[in-house]
This record gives structure tokens, sequence and C-alpha cells, in this order.
């Protein structure tokens, strides 16, 4: 398929480039590329005759995070999310791990906390006041995407009553 039918605002150089782009996930241009082209395309069979499908659920991840970065509210990206999760799902394939995922001892860390504070009665924003935190930070604590200090750690556990912490 002609990816010139999804970018008829290119000269033939940058059309040229852009066919270059597509082949390249690594390019620095290439989630940018791919937002236009996803924004245009409505018909999955025409893109995977530009990007094979498997490719499509190995970088899916990385131009989600980009066309969220720079458009909050899409229709267009929620409709591609589905037809990701339906590959996925539907005919097996794996998809990659999103860089950045967290990191299984602070899902486990924050699992901890969460369980801690509600068995206390306790709700995220009693637990920040009492640590010096903000309510946020907590919720993020508790998701395991969020990095602490030792000392962050100690006050956590002194609030919420943790004697011991077991390390995987």
């Amino acid at each position: 398929m002609n990816s010139s039918k999804y970018f008829w605002d290119l000269g033939k150089t940058a059309l040229r480039e852009t066919t270059q782009i597509l082949k390249s996930p690594d390019h620095p241009k290439f989630p940018a590329r791919m937002v236009a082209l996803l924004s245009r395309c409505d018909k999955p069979v025409h893109l995977f005759q530009i990007i094979p499908s498997k490719r499509f659920v190995e970088v899916w991840p990385r131009i989600r995070n980009y066309w969220m970065k720079h458009e909050r509210q899409s229709d267009f990206r929620d409709w591609w999310e589905t037809i990701y999760d339906e590959l996925v799902e539907k005919q097996g394939f794996k998809p990659k791990k999103v860089k950045g995922s967290n990191p299984p001892l602070f899902v486990n860390l924050g699992r901890l906390f969460k369980e801690a504070r509600l068995e206390k009665g306790l709700n995220q924003k009693q637990v920040a006041v009492s640590v010096g935190m903000k309510q946020p930070d907590i919720s993020k604590i508790e998701e395991g995407g969020k990095n602490m200090t030792l000392a962050t750690l100690a006050r956590l556990c002194k609030v919420l009553g943790i004697q011991k912490i077991d390390l995987p």
C-alpha cells in the first residue's frame, strides 16, 4: 500500500523520508509519523500493508505514550487501542514490555502499604498528612510507580504500623 494516500500534505522528498521512517521504529520521528498515519487511516487492513500487525503490537505502547503527551483526548487513539487489544488477545501476540513499567519490588511494597492503610481504616490523604507528603504521592507509591527514599519508607512503615518487610 502506498502511504502517500495518508500523507497528502507532504512533498515528494518528505514522503520518501516518511516511507523510510515508517520502516524504522527506532527513528526519532517514527512516533509522530505513526500518529499522523493512525489519525488518517481507519482501516486496519490498510495500516497492516504499511506496517505489519506484529510490528504494530510491538510499537503501539511507544506510539500511545507519544500520542498522549501531544493530545490528551483522541477518539482515533482510543480506536487504535481497541485494535491493539484485539490483536494481543485474539491473535496471541505478546506485547513488548513497556519501557518504564513499575518494578515488581515497588508494586509489592505499594500493595503492602495499601493493605496496611486499609486495615487501619485510613484514606490516602490521612496517610499523606501523617507522613508529610501529598496524597497523589501516596497513590503513586501504592501503584508501585514512585521510587522513594529510605526515610520515606521508614515514615510510611511507622504510620502504618509495619514492623517487618519481606523482600523477595
